[in-house]
């Protein structure tokens, strides 16, 4: 006599808690997260132990590759309009609505005030290419980067100066940034660097 066959029965798993966690912790790494500002260059800063974080807002970052070209960001477009207003005043150069939008959409800027309206009509991939090569003027002659500095301080009374150096970047370099921000009596800013870790004692 052969034996009764059990009949099995198909297993069946609620998946729905799982999705909701799924959910969840997807939208709460989305309003947590901070998105990394593009760069013209890239920059390997040096090693410190100071684990001081910089603000993520109201921050005025001053780049400086390598080979000592000058860039700049603000984190608020109204800050970054009124600025290039101020600038555009203070050079003789007038930008139309569309260049200041341009211009206060940009991550990071530094080419000269000379170039900056045919650089704003550039399309996006051209200003990247572009902007690699410029920088802003640090000479004694024609130090724009002094007047970018003031005129962001004249707009925004709270930003915070970082200073964000390549580990290669010659200490003249440095030395005439940090000359120039104390000529504008700007004494206190913050330098970015990596985390230094003990295998580096």
């Amino acid at each position: 006599m052969g034996r009764a066959k059990i009949k099995k029965k198909s297993t069946f798993i609620d998946m729905t808690a799982m999705s909701d966690v799924t959910v969840l912790l997807l939208t709460f790494f989305m309003l947590t997260s901070t998105f990394v500002k593009k760069e013209p260059v890239q920059v390997t800063t040096p090693a410190s132990v100071s684990e001081i974080k910089i603000p993520e807002t109201n921050i005025l970052q001053i780049l400086v590759d390598p080979d000592g070209k000058v860039f700049m960001s603000l984190d608020k477009q109204s800050d970054l309009r009124e600025v290039l207003e101020a600038m555009g005043q203070e050079y003789g150069v007038t930008f139309t609505p569309e260049e200041t939008k341009k211009f206060s959409l940009a991550s990071t800027f530094g080419v000269p005030m000379k170039s900056m309206k045919k650089y704003l009509d550039l399309p996006q991939d051209q200003q990247d290419a572009v902007l690699k090569n410029e920088g802003i003027p640090t000479d004694s002659i024609d130090n724009q980067f002094k007047a970018w500095v003031r005129n962001a301080r004249a707009t925004n009374k709270d930003l915070r100066i970082a200073i964000k150096a390549d580990a290669n970047t010659p200490y003249s370099v440095i030395k005439n940034v940090m000359n120039s921000l104390q000529d504008l009596r700007e004494n206190r800013y913050n330098l970015i660097t990596s985390l230094k870790t003990t295998s580096e004692d």
